[in-house]
């Protein structure tokens, strides 16, 4: 085996999204081959309705996916297809843009005026940004859930992952979405495609994740005395280069973070907002057709 090199750890940073939501971003608008084929991800988490209850009104998507993944509260959504709901704690939507659809998502607080979930934008290759919409909406019994022996708790979202297969499926890039929980103390070493990029998001708690550059097998009392790795903590993203292991170990109180592996695309980005494609002349002819009234396909 051999351990994923922690190429980077930086916080999410504030940021105002859609019509006055309150969110933190931890990547997204900038270098996209450090995190190909993932393109952005939000935190939207507040306790004050005043911060994210204008939501996310109508506008447009083509050429990549949106995953949105709720905690607390709920997000109803709609588009121009005609579909609507509401994702509930728990509850993920894989909205496969594509050739181009209109949406909006308004998130609403739980009774104590919680909201809690994030987005994440996929890219997809030039072979697929054309290809017609489609939603996996899933609900939180729908997705599994493993308890190792030592307590730690894993949700497999998408992708396999000990012996589990999540309930999202016929993702082009081979994605693999996870939600960890450690006991506090803990140590687990977690596989990962050696061949995909890899991120952490902390969002709950916090640790240390061990490096690949220090020499030698990784030792417990090392992680535990917090001698050996990264600390990181609530908002923190970590980004792995090539491994097929990473080791973390859990702070005192625990902690609770997103795992996300793909295949990297490799091909041009040409990005402007909600439209992403492979050329400057392919985003010019989607904005002409949106401002034309063609950009449904």
């Amino acid at each position: 085996m051999s351990i994923s090199h922690v190429k980077s750890v930086v916080a999410a940073q504030p940021a105002v999204e859609g019509a006055g939501v309150h969110l933190h971003r931890a990547f997204g608008f900038g270098d996209t081959s450090l995190t190909d084929p993932f393109l952005l991800f939000d935190d939207f988490r507040n306790d004050d309705p005043d911060r994210y209850r204008a939501g996310f009104p109508w506008h447009p998507h083509r050429g990549i996916e949106t995953i949105t993944y709720v905690l607390a509260g709920t997000v109803e959504h709609g588009d121009s297809l005609g579909n609507r709901g509401i994702l509930g704690a728990g509850d993920v939507q894989w909205m496969t843009a594509g050739s181009g659809i209109l949406h909006q998502e308004m998130p609403q607080g739980d009774q104590a005026g919680r909201m809690h979930g994030f987005q994440l934008w996929a890219n997809l290759p030039s072979a697929h940004k054309m290809t017609a919409p489609r939603y996996q909406d899933v609900v939180t019994s729908q997705i599994p859930e493993i308890v190792d022996d030592d307590g730690t708790l894993v949700r497999v979202i998408c992708g396999e992952f000990w012996g589990k297969k999540g309930p999202v499926d016929g993702i082009v890039t081979n994605p693999r979405y996870l939600d960890i929980s450690l006991p506090a103390d803990t140590v687990k070493r977690l596989p990962v495609e050696i061949t995909k990029h890899a991120f952490a998001y902390i969002f709950e708690g916090g640790g240390v994740f061990r490096d690949a550059s220090e020499p030698g097998p990784v030792k417990t009392e090392d992680l535990l005395s917090g001698e050996v790795g990264h600390d990181v903590g609530n908002r923190s993203l970590v980004l792995f280069d090539q491994g097929d292991e990473i080791t973390v170990r859990a702070g005192s109180e625990g902690m609770r973070f997103l795992l996300v592996t793909g295949a990297p695309i490799q091909e041009p980005v040409a990005w402007r907002g909600p439209i992403v494609m492979n050329t400057q002349a392919e985003l010019q002819q989607a904005y002409e057709e949106l401002s034309e009234g063609t950009f449904l396909q």
